[in-house]
């Protein structure tokens, strides 16, 4: 398999090199040809700083990107061509209809004027707008929205597409079909390179995905095998009535449970030995006369993974913190 982007000793620092901020520090990695590469870490780790480096918005301090084999800082024309960006804040004209708005981009990227509106069309049918084609995108949902952001970054018809939270703050129902959009494009060639929070959205699509955390690379592999690392960190989760949520702290003394969280009307029980916990929940319910509602073990998880890695406590709803933002050394991280 060939490779779409390689990164070799990639540093970004923010300031003057003795003293300013480094926000990326001597990162490598590859990302395949036809691939879904995810790009996961805390906020401040950088994530957003190596993108925008990998999509010629900004200069890297040092060390070298490749894109299609072409190196970056000396072919930027060939990589703008066969780059598609889907941003985080929307890119979308609000002022402009949905047509407009692609007809726009397409002018942008150069693609020729015979080839803009059947290009166009493919797209608002593919992505559910074209009967919305003529209405200003201001009166688009959420939803719509994205999913015309998408397609302008189509528009040219690039063989690399970078999406950065593509679907953060939508509805579940919008969120999936812009993952069934995602797989869609993917399965017809597209290398997709994606930066999200969702952390099972990335298990979902992702061939590969890259963990960052103060700057550097702490794992790349196959989701399944990042997995296989925590194996012996295990969960069961529990539903208990009347008044199961109350039992945290009851639950979370049994011997044997690193860490109890609560997961709406149920507990999660992280623990190295599930055998041995479940019959002691049993002997705990009975006990207090509660009834268990449902019982499951779990085996670890991907944001299990991402948590151990980056210092995350199990269970936790709270994004990692970054020391060295609380710390502010001369030279921080970001």
């Amino acid at each position: 398999m060939d490779t779409m982007i390689k990164v070799e000793n990639l540093t970004k620092i923010y300031g003057e090199a003795d003293s300013g901020v480094l926000a990326v520090d001597h990162i490598n990695f590859e990302v395949k040809q036809g691939e879904i590469f995810g790009f996961l870490g805390p906020n401040g780790a950088g994530k957003t700083t190596t993108q925008r480096m990998l999509t010629t918005l900004l200069k890297p301090t040092s060390g070298r990107i490749w894109i299609d084999g072409k190196d970056l800082s000396k072919e930027t024309y060939h990589a703008k061509k066969i780059i598609g960006l889907v941003p985080e804040v929307s890119n979308v004209y609000l002022e402009l209809s949905g047509w407009d708005n692609l007809m726009f981009t397409a002018s942008i990227y150069l693609v020729p004027k015979k080839e803009r509106k059947s290009r166009a069309q493919d797209l608002l049918k593919m992505f559910g707008l074209w009967e919305k084609r003529e209405i200003l995108a201001e009166n688009y949902s959420k939803g719509m929205r994205r999913r015309l952001s998408i397609a302008m970054g189509l528009i040219h018809e690039p063989d690399l597409l970078f999406l950065d939270e593509a679907t953060t703050g939508l509805d579940a129902q919008s969120a999936r079909d812009i993952q069934g959009l995602i797989r869609q494009l993917n399965q017809d060639g597209t290398t997709i390179f994606m930066t999200t929070h969702l952390i099972e959205e990335a298990n979902q699509l992702c061939d590969r995905v890259a963990i960052i955390n103060h700057g550097k690379i702490a794992t790349i592999d196959t989701p399944e095998n990042l997995k296989s690392t925590v194996e012996r960190v295990q969960s069961i989760i529990v539903a208990m009535t009347p008044n199961g949520q109350k039992h945290g702290e009851g639950l979370g003394a049994l011997p044997g449970v690193v860490n109890a969280s609560k997961m709406g009307d149920k507990w999660r029980l992280y623990t190295e030995e599930p055998s041995a916990l479940l019959p002691q929940i049993m002997e705990y319910a009975k006990a207090r006369d509660l009834k268990i509602v449902s019982l499951n073990t779990l085996a670890p998880s991907l944001e299990d993974v991402y948590l151990e890695i980056t210092g995350g406590a199990l269970g936790s709803t709270e994004e990692p913190s970054n020391p060295n933002m609380q710390n502010q050394p001369k030279k921080r991280r970001m």
